[in-house]
């Protein structure tokens, strides 16, 4: 039995909700790689290297990334070789294989929130605007306070215009406490709310961030200090630093995470807007290019459709349908 067939088997068991947003929001991925699979497999009988060049292609097109793309290929052609299979058929079930091992490459995969032990747990969420952060730090806050958590905002992004009131809006629609102050500078911002979150006994502080990149040097700057000031306040802290990518920039979602992780200490990304693009497969990318978790995925548009990353999930929506 390959791992797809264990997947479906283990989910017939599971909240059925949670899988139906994979399957929606991987849908426009799904259609793309496996209609071209499904084109490949009828061309070709058996697997040779013609048949890799062309799944190779397939493979970049769903924006897996030229490298992780020759490492799947690679793992495959051993594999072939090793199993002596013949036909594409034989094929499908070891590619769904070897992308769940790529993407888990012996690591023990970390996808949940890393909370402190004692006072509140701060999370820093940085990224390029545009990626979404704010609306990912809303919908975050919404979801832990569904789970019974005092959560405070923290409008640290005084850089942009408008990224203030777009998180008191987000803090007024899930009634979710928010410390702000305009024109201010954003490392006083966040040493208010961190003070607050002490005083008064919060559990979770998220910390929105100004979203440039174009200057490496000043953000790395600011982010050393923003690290140093909340460091003192709650040691050990930032416990989390959320890189929030948007899926549908594709190569250049991966281009950001190696250049934010040289600037700062990233724990794991926030895959936003998934559901809006047809190349889903930036998730195996980010994994194998940058060594970082995908946390969270967003999976629609409404509060509740941002989830915590799931792999197995993940690789059921990309495949379903692969045995028709």
């Amino acid at each position: 039995m390959g791992l797809f067939d264990k997947f479906k088997n283990v989910f017939k068991k599971e909240e059925k909700k949670e899988v139906e947003l994979y399957d929606k929001g991987l849908e426009k991925t799904r259609n793309n790689f496996l209609s071209a699979l499904s084109s490949l497999n009828k061309n070709h009988n058996i697997v040779d290297d013609d048949y890799f060049e062309n799944l190779e292609e397939i493979l970049i097109m769903s924006d897996i990334g030229v490298n992780t793309v020759m490492e799947i290929i690679s793992r495959l052609k051993k594999r072939v070789k090793k199993e002596n299979i013949k036909t594409p058929e034989e094929l499908k079930d070891i590619i769904v294989d070897e992308m769940f091992i790529i993407y888990v490459n012996n690591d023990i995969i970390v996808n949940k929130i890393n909370y402190s032990k004692e006072g509140p747990t701060i999370i820093l969420f940085v990224g390029v605007n545009g990626a979404g952060k704010t609306t990912t730090i809303g919908k975050i806050a919404y979801k832990l306070k569904e789970e019974g958590k005092k959560v405070l905002m923290v409008a640290g992004d005084t850089f942009r215009a408008g990224a203030t009131e777009q998180l008191k809006e987000w803090a007024e629609k899930i009634n979710c406490d928010i410390t702000y102050k305009e024109n201010a500078d954003p490392v006083s911002v966040m040493y208010d709310g961190v003070n607050k979150a002490k005083d008064e006994n919060y559990d979770v502080v998220l910390i929105d961030t100004a979203g440039r990149l174009q200057n490496k040097v000043n953000l790395m700057k600011e982010l050393e200090k923003i690290n140093k000031v909340i460091g003192k306040l709650v040691p050990g802290s930032p416990h989390e630093t959320l890189l929030v990518i948007d899926a549908t920039t594709g190569q250049n979602g991966i281009s950001q995470a190696k250049s934010f992780k040289e600037i700062t200490n990233i724990t794991g990304i926030v895959l936003t807007k998934l559901d809006g693009t047809a190349k889903g497969g930036i998730v195996l990318a980010i994994k194998d290019e940058t060594g970082l978790p995908v946390k969270f995925v967003g999976l629609g548009e409404t509060k509740e459709d941002l989830r915590v990353f799931d792999i197995e999930k993940y690789i059921y929506g990309l495949f379903k349908g692969i045995e028709e």
